[in-house]
């Protein structure tokens, strides 16, 4: 599996299983059958409702803790309280967690921040996240604070400012939905320009899309409960899409968001309290 440096010097896989949208048993199965395919690099959340299933398939899995790169996110209803972090270890029955995010950038996301610093010093978490940063949000944080994070996963298309900005501190991006989310991944996938280069490469067109993603350097964190699929979409590191065909993808920006936030989205964020999983 192929790792790239952090800038903490943390190293952390490439190319991992999303669980988001899986409810607990089929989250259970993919996090193990992945594991089994290769895969070292788990992400989750705590709004996700299946970290105590992530956690089972961690130690069912028989591979030594070390091995496993895990990534969860504080939801805004947990800034503020002080165990958040102790909580999210212990659903996911683990010492300690790889990479930390907080979610949404709520009105009190500078207290959910403070506390990632604070595992981080304590060795609780080993890197630090944040999650939908863009525009204001990450510019604040660079304002107010000298710890700064080592990923921010965010939609990607259109980001080339974002990337401008966190690029000059060495913050790698997690591409979230890179094969195009919910109602888009069809559109994506039998794009011309993606159906042309599966064709030249052998390649499915997933393989196509999320190895453009590795190339540019991102992480990605595709999700399925498709065995087939989770297996096609760690099978990226045996071929290499050419500068002209890396200029081709470019082209798919379209400059069209899938995710808008909204001051009313962040505030009925915050005030969700989770009904984790039992």
């Amino acid at each position: 599996m192929k790792e790239i440096k952090l800038n903490n010097n943390v190293m952390m896989p490439q190319v991992g299983i999303g669980t988001f949208l899986l409810e607990p048993n089929d989250a259970y199965n993919s996090v193990l059958n992945a594991l089994k395919m290769g895969y070292r690099l788990i992400d989750t959340a705590n709004a996700y409702r299946n970290e105590k299933a992530v956690g089972r398939a961690i130690k069912d899995s028989g591979i030594e803790r070390k091995d496993i790169f895990v990534s969860t996110k504080l939801w805004p209803s947990e800034y503020e309280n002080e165990n958040a972090v102790d909580e999210t270890l212990k659903r996911l029955n683990l010492d300690y967690i790889d990479l930390l995010f907080i979610h949404q950038p709520t009105r009190n996301w500078r207290h959910g921040y403070e506390a990632l610093i604070k595992a981080y010093k304590e060795g609780k978490i080993r890197s630090i996240g944040v999650s939908n940063f863009e525009g204001e949000y990450i510019l604040d944080l660079f304002k107010e604070y000298d710890i700064l994070p080592q990923v921010i996963q965010v939609e990607f298309y259109p980001q080339e400012e974002l990337r401008e900005i966190i690029g000059k501190n060495d913050i790698k991006i997690m591409s979230w939905y890179p094969l195009g989310g919910k109602g888009m991944t069809k559109d994506l996938l039998e794009n011309d320009v993606v159906v042309s280069l599966a064709n030249k490469y052998h390649k499915d067109p997933a393989q196509i899309v999320l190895k453009w993603h590795t190339q540019m350097g991102f992480i990605v964190i595709p999700g399925s409960k498709n065995v087939n699929h989770i297996k096609e979409n760690i099978n990226i590191f045996d071929f290499e899409l050419s500068i002209e065909d890396m200029a081709l993808m470019a082209t798919l920006n379209n400059g069209k968001r899938r995710y808008t936030r909204t001051d009313e989205a962040l505030e009925n964020f915050l005030n969700w309290k989770i009904p984790y999983e039992k």
